[in-house]
């Protein structure tokens, strides 16, 4: 294991950041700034050898300063996903947030997001690296003081682990996740569509045509949400289904088997050799097929066009503070936050 930093450019308000370059003994690399606390590189060697960069991303910090929506590479908080109507109820107490999303709900806490501020940097070894960041009362909207702990490892098993930490002072809404876009290819060959996916899920949360669900958990027997078996990202991409209709493609919460740090999905492509295992401890994970790339200009100079990525956002459900049959994500005060998600990679 060893690990190297350099510079990743200034952004246009004059932050400076750095890259923290990671590299484990089979020569994977795993590449994080500390502006945003952003996952900008995982360099993982395909079946023939060769190495592949299967994260989409930019090349400094000012292009993640001008990101418009597409979150490569982010850590998202307090709240990922959605709320509907900007608006949750705490402790008999309503608090509202920035109306960011179609101008009637609240999408990754947003404007204010987190992966547009600069993370301290608490501790950086061989293998690993843990940023933070102080969010005061009211930031974002939310109740409570919490400083925010990342930790970012790069494991000999080809595993990145991602853990989150926090407590806060005041009862709030904790729910992080990374929204790293995976290309498995490599982050500049196109479209997903021949790449398999396979979730260990057999219901989703059904969605209106904003993503704001509905409450209701619909089971996917029988249906194109159906990724119990290993299909291909394209094989029901365009039904005339609903839920495919509205999200115009995947862009949907499944309800995850099981409880506790398990493995919950598989992305693998035939043509690179590369299989990504998703493991988490969190009981949703938001399966999102890029819909709504075009042609954003990533690494490189390469652009992105739709669907050349997917996205696996372990989570508590969106909107879950509306809905009581929906495991909640209310941090109580004093209470400790914690949650790991994992990505492990062979060819």
């Amino acid at each position: 294991m060893s690990f190297r930093k350099t510079g990743f450019g200034t952004t246009k308000s004059g932050v400076e950041a750095e890259l923290y370059i990671f590299e484990n003994a089979n020569g994977m690399q795993m590449q994080v700034t500390d502006y945003g606390a952003s996952l900008v590189s995982v360099i993982v060697k395909d079946k023939n050898g060769i190495s592949r960069d299967v994260v989409l991303g930019y090349d400094d910090a000012a292009g993640y300063e001008a990101d418009s929506g597409t979150f490569f590479g982010a850590i998202v908080g307090r709240n990922a996903n959605r709320i509907g109507g900007a608006v949750f109820s705490l402790n008999e107490k309503d608090y509202e947030l920035s109306k960011n999303d179609n101008g009637k709900n609240n999408l990754h806490s947003g404007p204010d997001f987190f992966m547009k501020r600069k993370w301290v940097v608490e501790q950086v070894e061989d293998n690993l690296i843990t940023l933070s960041i102080f969010s005061p009362h009211m930031d974002q909207g939310y109740p409570g003081n919490v400083k925010i702990y990342v930790t970012y490892t790069l494991t000999d098993k080809n595993e990145i682990l991602i853990e989150y930490e926090a407590s806060p002072d005041e009862d709030t809404i904790l729910n992080m996740t990374n929204h790293s876009y995976f290309n498995l290819d490599g982050h500049d060959s196109g479209a997903v569509l021949e790449q398999k996916i396979q979730i260990d899920a057999d219901a989703f949360t059904e969605a209106d045509e904003l993503s704001i669900p509905t409450g209701r958990i619909l089971d996917v027997a029988g249906t194109p949400m159906d990724f119990r078996a290993p299909k291909t990202v394209g094989q029901d991409i365009e039904s005339d289904y609903e839920a495919i209709r509205f999200g115009q493609g995947y862009d949907h919460n499944y309800v995850l088997k099981g409880e506790g740090y398990r493995r919950v999905a598989e992305f693998s492509s035939d043509k690179s050799g590369i299989r990504m295992t998703v493991y988490t401890d969190c009981p949703g994970m938001q399966l999102y097929t890029g819909n709504f790339l075009n042609g954003v200009k990533g690494k490189n100079g390469v652009s992105y066009p739709r669907r050349s990525a997917v996205c696996f956002e372990s989570q508590y459900f969106p909107d879950a503070v509306h809905h009581e049959n929906f495991e909640g994500p209310v941090c109580r005060k004093d209470e400790m936050y914690h949650t790991v998600t994992g990505y492990r990679f062979d060819a």
